[in-house]
C-alpha cells in the first residue's frame, strides 16, 4: 500500500507540471466537447487529422520530469560548464546587466510575455523603449535614423550588403569589398548571403579598398585584431568614386572615438550585447543598424516611428517599413520578421540608466586598464600588432604554448589567432586586480610590474591608445530619457511605467492566429539567468561547455523525434531565418548533385509573406500555386506547375496545418507530386502547435522544416524577440545545413558558410524549450496539442452563430486557429476588422491576427495554456462586439459615430466634458463585468498610421510632446 501510494505521489508529481502548462482540465475538455457534439478527444482528432498521417504511437521521449527534477538535472548539466575569465573578444564581452534591469525586465514576465507591437494603442511602453534603443543607435553612431534591432551583427552585415547593391544603381558591378579586418563570423555570414545573391567578395587590407571596383565596403572600426584607424580619408574617396559605406563599429567604443557618420559612412552597424546583456554562449543579442535620411524606405527591419492619436496627441507606432516581406513578397528585399525587441529593449535601458556620463566612465575604464596592459607588456619586450587600441591588444612573437598553459592554470580564456598572435579584450567587469593576473599569464609571475604605478604613469602622461584624429568631440544622449533617471527609485518608477502601457500575456490570452502566444512557464525561464549558461562566451573552449552541448544535443534528440527528421540544426536564430537555411541547405544539396540549376520554387498563395522573401533571398524564382475556394492547395494546378517546371523545379515551401486553419488531406500526394519532378519538400514549422505528438512531417513528406521555438516550445515573444528557428532536416540534406567558421560543426561540410553569428544561435534560450519538453513528455505533448485542437474549434462553434467561420476540415472541424471573415458585416455596417481590433482593447483584450491569410479576416488561436474561463470571456467578447455590430445595422449608432470606430477609449475620453457621443462613457470603457473587475487602459486612442508614414520620425520626442 505504501509503494502504491508513493508511486501515485510521483505520478502526480510528473504530472503537475502538464496541468499547470495545459489551460482546461477534463471537466472543462468535457464540455466543450459536448458543445462540439463530440463524445470524446479521440474523436476529434480523428476527424480533424487525416488518418494516413498519423502517428499512431506515443512519441519516444523519456518519462516527463516534475519542475524540481528538471530544475536539478539543468543544474548539474550547468554545473558541467566552466564559467573562465574571458577575454576573448570578438564581438562579444562580458557586461554587468544593472540589477534594477534585469529583475524588472529581463525576468518580467510583463516585459517579455508581450507580442510585436502591432496594436500600438496596447504596446506604447514597449515601443518608447525601442525609440529609446534607436535614439541612442542614432546619437552613439551619429547617424540620421536607425531600426529597433536586427538579430545579430553578422546578419546586419549581410543587410547592409544588401541594401548597398540595392540603393547604389550607379554602380556596374556585382563586387563588395570586405575588410580584412572584419570580424570572422561576420565575413562566414557575408559569403553566405553574397552567394545567392550573385555578389562576389573582395577581401583586402582597408587601406586598399581604392583599389577596387565594387559596389559597397565593409569596415570594421575598431579592427578585429583592435587597431584603431582613422576611416574618414576612405570614406570620403570612396563616396567620390560613389561606393557605398559599410562600418561595423563597437558601441561602447563609441563613447570616446569619433562616430562613423562624421566620418562619411553610409551604413552603421553592430552588437548592443554588451549594453548589460550577457554573452549567452552566443545570443539572443540586439544588433543595431543606422543609416542615412536617404535611405529611409530602404533600411531592412522594423522601425519604430513617431506618430499622432485621433486625439492629435502624441503616439508611436511601427512604420510601414516594418512588415514589407509580408507586403511585397518575392519582391521584398529582406525576409526579417523577428527582431530582439526584449534585448534592444535592455540595452536601451541600459543606457537610460548610465546616461552619457556613464558609458563615457565605463568606456574610458576599460581604455585606460587596457593602455595599462599595453604599456606594460611593451615595457616587457613583447610586440603589439598596433599602435592604436581601445579595449583590444594583438601581442605578437610571444610563446604561446607557454601563455596557454599558464591561462590554463589562471582560469584565463585569451584568443588565440592562427598565425601565433594572441588576442585579449577587456571590459566592463575587467578590474586591476585582472590586469594584474594578466601580466601573470603573459610574462610569467616574475615580471615585476605594478599595475598601480603603471596607472599612475599612464594617468600623469595622458597615454592613450586612441589617435587624436579618431577622438571623439561630439555630445551624445542628451535627450531627457537618458539624463532623467538617475536614482534606482525613478529608474524602477520608469519601468513600471512603461510596463503598464502595455498588454502582455499577464494580462489576457492574446488570441493572435500563426503566432502561438503560450504559457512560458517560470520554471523554463529560471536556467537563462543561471552564469553557468548566461555568462559564456560563444567561442570558448569545447571542454567548457560540456554540460551545454549535453542540453543542446539532447533538444536536438528531443526535436528529431518529435519531427521525424534526422538531424537537427540550431544555428538559425528566427522563423524566417529557417526559411532561408533549410533552403539553402536544398540548393546545397542541389548543386553537389549536380543540379544546381534547379532554381523553381512553388509556394502557395496562402503562405506566410516570409516564405516567398526567403526564396528570393536563396536566388530561387517564385511560381505561386492557387488554392480551391476551400483553402487548400489545388492539387490540379500544384500537378501542372510541377510538371511545367519539372526541370528547374528546386522545392515547394508547404505550410501544416494551412495557414488557412486546416489539416489539408492531400498533403501527402502534395509531397510526392514535387519529389516525382525532382524537388524538395519544405515545411513550414509556424503551425507545429498543431501536430505535436500527433503527426511528423519528416513523416508523410517533408524533407526540411524550421521549428519556431518561440511560438511551439514556449520560447516568449518578448514584444518582438528574441525568436529561435532551428531546422530539421533529412538525412541526404544534413551535410548541407550551416556550418560556422569559428565553432566548426562535425558532420557538416567546411565549405557550407554561416546563417548566423554564432554557431547555435541564441544558445541561452534553449533551456526554455528544453525544459518545456522534458517536462511534459511524450503524453503531456500530445495532450497540449489536441487541448489547443480543441480550444480553436470550441472557439469557431462559440462564434460561428455571429460570424461566418471561413475555412473548415472536410469533417467540419479547424486545426488550432480558425478564420472568422468579416467582410459581410463591413458590407452591412460599415465595420471593418480594424475597428473590431481596437474595440476588443476596451474588452481587455488584444486583437486577433487581422487580414491575414485573408483580407477582411480574423485569424484566431488560443493555444492549449487558455483555460475555458478565458477563452469564454474572450468569445463573450466577440459576441457582445456583435451585437454592437447590429445597433450600428440598425441604425441606432450611427456609422461614423459608435464605440467601435471611436475605439479604442483612454481615459482622457470618459474624462472629456465635452462627451456628446450616442453612447454612454460605460459602454465606452466599461463594456463587461471582466472590465469593471480589471481594467486595462489603452495608452492612446488609435493610432493615425497614414501620418506616420508621410512624416517618418523615428527619434524621441521631446519631453514637451508627450505632455502636450
Amino acid at each position: 500500500m505504501a509503494v502504491e501510494k508513493r508511486r501515485l505521489a510521483e505520478l502526480a508529481s510528473h504530472d503537475a507540471f502538464v496541468h499547470r502548462h495545459n489551460g482546461p482540465d477534463s471537466a472543462d475538455a468535457a464540455h466543450m466537447l459536448g458543445a462540439l457534439g463530440i463524445d470524446s478527444m479521440e474523436t476529434l482528432i480523428e476527424k480533424t487529422i487525416p488518418r494516413g498521417i498519423r502517428l499512431g504511437r506515443e512519441l519516444l521521449l523519456e518519462a516527463p520530469r516534475s519542475e524540481a527534477e528538471a530544475l536539478d538535472y539543468l543544474k548539474r548539466l550547468a554545473r558541467q560548464n566552466k564559467v573562465f575569465k574571458t577575454y576573448i573578444g570578438q564581438g562579444y564581452y562580458n557586461t554587468h546587466t544593472p540589477a534594477v534591469i534585469a529583475r524588472n525586465v529581463l525576468e518580467n514576465p510583463g516585459w517579455y510575455t508581450a507580442y510585436t507591437p502591432y496594436q500600438p494603442e496596447i504596446a506604447q511602453g514597449r515601443l518608447e523603449g525601442l525609440l529609446n534603443f534607436q535614439q541612442m543607435v542614432m546619437d552613439l553612431t551619429g547617424m540620421d535614423l536607425a531600426n529597433a534591432s536586427l538579430l545579430d551583427e553578422a546578419t546586419a552585415a549581410a543587410e547592409a550588403m544588401a541594401l548597398c547593391r540595392r540603393a547604389n544603381k550607379k554602380a556596374k558591378t556585382d563586387k563588395f569589398f570586405v575588410a580584412d579586418d572584419v570580424l570572422p563570423q561576420t565575413y562566414d555570414v557575408l559569403r553566405t548571403r553574397a552567394a545567392y545573391y550573385g555578389f562576389e567578395l573582395v577581401v583586402d587590407k582597408p587601406h586598399r579598398l581604392a583599389e577596387h571596383d565594387v559596389f559597397g565596403a565593409l569596415l570594421q572600426y575598431p579592427g578585429e585584431t583592435g587597431g584603431i584607424h582613422d576611416l574618414a580619408p576612405l570614406l570620403s574617396a570612396a563616396r567620390e568614386r560613389q561606393v557605398m559605406t559599410c562600418v561595423a563599429s563597437d558601441l561602447l567604443s563609441l563613447a570616446l572615438i569619433k562616430e562613423p557618420g562624421a566620418l562619411g559612412a553610409d551604413v552603421v552597424l553592430g552588437n548592443s550585447q554588451r549594453f548589460g546583456v550577457p554573452m549567452g554562449y552566443g545570443g539572443p543579442h540586439a544588433a543595431f543598424f543606422a543609416t542615412t535620411d536617404k535611405h529611409k524606405r530602404s533600411i531592412p527591419g522594423r522601425i519604430i516611428g513617431v506618430s499622432k492619436d485621433s486625439r492629435g496627441n502624441t503616439a508611436l507606432r511601427m512604420a510601414m517599413q516594418t512588415r514589407e516581406q509580408h507586403i511585397r513578397r518575392e519582391k521584398a528585399t529582406s525576409n526579417i520578421c523577428t527582431a530582439q525587441a526584449l534585448l534592444a529593449n535592455i540595452a536601451a535601458f541600459y543606457a537610460v540608466y548610465h546616461g552619457a556620463e556613464g558609458l563615457r566612465t565605463i568606456a574610458s575604464r576599460v581604455h585606460r586598464l587596457t593602455t595599462i596592459l599595453a604599456e606594460g607588456l611593451k615595457r616587457k619586450g613583447l610586440t603589439l600588432a598596433h599602435d592604436s587600441w581601445f579595449d583590444t591588444l594583438t601581442v605578437a612573437g610571444a610563446d604561446a604554448g607557454k601563455i596557454h598553459g599558464r591561462a590554463l592554470t589562471h582560469e584565463v580564456n585569451l584568443r588565440w589567432h592562427e598565425d601565433g598572435r594572441i588576442g585579449i579584450s577587456l571590459d566592463e567587469t575587467t578590474t586591476a586586480a585582472d590586469v594584474a593576473t594578466l601580466f601573470d599569464v603573459l610574462l610569467g609571475e616574475e615580471h615585476e610590474l605594478s599595475v598601480s604605478s603603471l596607472d599612475e604613469e599612464v594617468v600623469t602622461k595622458g597615454l592613450t591608445g586612441i589617435p587624436e584624429a579618431c577622438q571623439r568631440e561630439s555630445d551624445y544622449l542628451t535627450h531627457p530619457n537618458f539624463t532623467r533617471y538617475r536614482s534606482e527609485t525613478e529608474m524602477l518608477r520608469y519601468l513600471k511605467r512603461l510596463e503598464n502601457r502595455d498588454l502582455s500575456l499577464t494580462h489576457a490570452m492574446i488570441p493572435l492566429g500563426s503566432c502561438t502566444m503560450k504559457l512560458n512557464a517560470t520554471s523554463e525561464m529560471m536556467p537563462i539567468t543561471w552564469p553557468e549558461f548566461s555568462s559564456l562566451h560563444p567561442f570558448v573552449p569545447g571542454d567548457q561547455v560540456v554540460g551545454y552541448k549535453q542540453m543542446i544535443d539532447e533538444l536536438a534528440a528531443f526535436l528529431v523525434e518529435i519531427t521525424g527528421y534526422d538531424h537537427i540544426s540550431m544555428q538559425p536564430n528566427s522563423g524566417a531565418q529557417g526559411e532561408y537555411a533549410g533552403l539553402v541547405a536544398i540548393r546545397r544539396y542541389q548543386a553537389a548533385e549536380g543540379q544546381g540549376h534547379r532554381d523553381i520554387c512553388l509556394i502557395p498563395s496562402s503562405a506566410h509573406g516570409t516564405n516567398p522573401a526567403s526564396a528570393a533571398m536563396a536566388q530561387m524564382k517564385v511560381v505561386v500555386v492557387e488554392c480551391d475556394r476551400n483553402g487548400n492547395i489545388d492539387l490540379d494546378d500544384l500537378r501542372s506547375k510541377a510538371e511545367q517546371h519539372s526541370e528547374a523545379l528546386s522545392a515547394i515551401m508547404l505550410t501544416y496545418p494551412s495557414t488557412h486553419g486546416v489539416f489539408e488531406e492531400e498533403i501527402r500526394e502534395a509531397c510526392d507530386i514535387v519529389h516525382q519532378h525532382g524537388g524538395q519538400v519544405y515545411i513550414d514549422g509556424a503551425n507545429m502547435n498543431a501536430q505535436v505528438g500527433l503527426c511528423r512531417p519528416g513523416d508523410f513528406g517533408g524533407d526540411v522544416s524550421h521549428l519556431n521555438l518561440h511560438k511551439t516550445f514556449c520560447i516568449p515573444h518578448g514584444g518582438g524577440g528574441p525568436g529561435m528557428g532551428p531546422i530539421g532536416v533529412k538525412s541526404h540534406l544534413a551535410p548541407f545545413v550551416s556550418n560556422h567558421i569559428v565553432t566548426p560543426i562535425p558532420g557538416v561540410r567546411e565549405d557550407c558558410g554561416a546563417v548566423s553569428a554564432a554557431a547555435f544561435g541564441s544558445a541561452s534560450i534553449l533551456p526554455i524549450s528544453w525544459a518545456y519538453i522534458k517536462m511534459m513528455g511524450a503524453k503531456g505533448l500530445r495532450e497540449a496539442t489536441e487541448l489547443a485542437i480543441l480550444n480553436a474549434n470550441y472557439i469557431a462553434k462559440r462564434l460561428e452563430q455571429h460570424y461566418p467561420v471561413l475555412y473548415k476540415g472536410i469533417n467540419g472541424t479547424v486545426a488550432h486557429e480558425c478564420i472568422v471573415d468579416i467582410r459581410p458585416l463591413k458590407a452591412t455596417s460599415g465595420i471593418s476588422e480594424e475597428d473590431i481590433a481596437k474595440r476588443l482593447m476596451d474588452y481587455g483584450f488584444h486583437a486577433p491576427t487581422m487580414s491575414f491569410p485573408v483580407p477582411g479576416t480574423l485569424m484566431i488561436e488560443p493555444t492549449e495554456s487558455e483555460s475555458r474561463y478565458e477563452i469564454d470571456r474572450f468569445c463573450d467578447a466577440m459576441i457582445a462586439i456583435r451585437e454592437e455590430i447590429a445597433r450600428v445595422e440598425s441604425g441606432e449608432w450611427p456609422a461614423e459615430d459608435n464605440p467601435l470606430v471611436n475605439a479604442p477609449h483612454t481615459m482622457a475620453d470618459l474624462m472629456d466634458d465635452s462627451w456628446q457621443r450616442p453612447y454612454g462613457r460605460e459602454i465606452a470603457a466599461f463594456p463587461s463585468e471582466a472590465t469593471k473587475a480589471a481594467k486595462f487602459w489603452p495608452a492612446v486612442n488609435r493610432v493615425d498610421n497614414v501620418h506616420g508614414d508621410r512624416q517618418l520620425i523615428c527619434s524621441c520626442p521631446t519631453i514637451d510632446a508627450y505632455r502636450d
